[in-house]
């Protein structure tokens, strides 16, 4: 089914997708750290050539450190989950949406099919996308997206509140496969891959976002979160 949405320069976007048949995408740490670098590289209107950036002993981690041109999306937010991701994205150039996911959704497939001794596709279909029109919406997509681990724990969180604040917030900041700890102001490579400039200064200070996140934690069911696929 073909995607009906007209991306267009400076509005903002959700993206996401899963594994075909809901199978896992990501399958040890090595697979998440690979998908974070391609956020970052395959975000230039350069073309992409992972091999080479690993001359010389380069590693993964050395990718956040590539010298961009110019770059195709804003990065506001990102989750990885097991078996799909969420990225929140603003459009810079025309077709820079659409490029950009070409080349990350490329670039991780042939890395994931090569290393795990696969064929076939990868994600299911094309990537969705649906359009962030309103400021509201906006801001509850950092809740939405930074939230999303939380399921790992807690699978019925949305529907049955959460069981142990202290037990989910202790999670959250351990889980590497988000911007949640960009957002707490984390020193770590990863907050290359993000824009906080292009979007709303919904945070201004690490409480603000911590207040914003428990308030969706403790108040909100699963009308409240109800988005994509996770």
């Amino acid at each position: 089914m073909e995607r009906k949405i007209n991306f267009s320069i400076n509005e903002y976007y959700h993206l996401y997708n899963r594994g075909t048949d809901k199978h896992e995408i990501f399958l040890d740490s090595k697979d998440y750290l690979r998908f974070k670098a391609l956020l970052y590289v395959c975000n230039s209107s350069d073309s992409v050539d992972i091999a080479r950036h690993f001359k010389n002993g380069r590693t993964f981690s050395d990718l956040f450190f590539v010298r961009r041109k110019r770059t195709l999306v804003d990065i506001g937010a990102y989750c990885l989950m097991p078996n799909h991701f969420h990225i929140l994205v603003k459009e810079k150039i025309p077709g820079g949406v659409t490029q950009f996911m070409l080349k990350l959704l490329t670039g991780y497939s042939m890395y994931f099919n090569k290393k795990h001794k696969r064929t076939g596709p990868v994600f299911e279909r094309a990537f969705k996308a649906k359009h962030v029109n309103t400021d509201t919406y906006l801001k509850y997509l950092f809740a939405y997206i930074h939230l999303n681990p939380v399921k790992i724990i807690d699978p019925e969180w949305k529907e049955s509140g959460i069981s142990d604040i202290r037990r989910t917030e202790r999670y959250l900041n351990s889980y590497q496969n988000s911007s949640y700890l960009i957002y707490q102001q984390k020193n770590y490579q990863e907050e290359e891959i993000i824009n906080k400039g292009a979007f709303p200064e919904y945070f201004e200070k690490v409480d603000d976002f911590n207040d914003f996140i428990k308030e969706w934690l403790l108040f909100n069911t699963h009308e409240g979160l109800g988005e994509g696929q996770g």
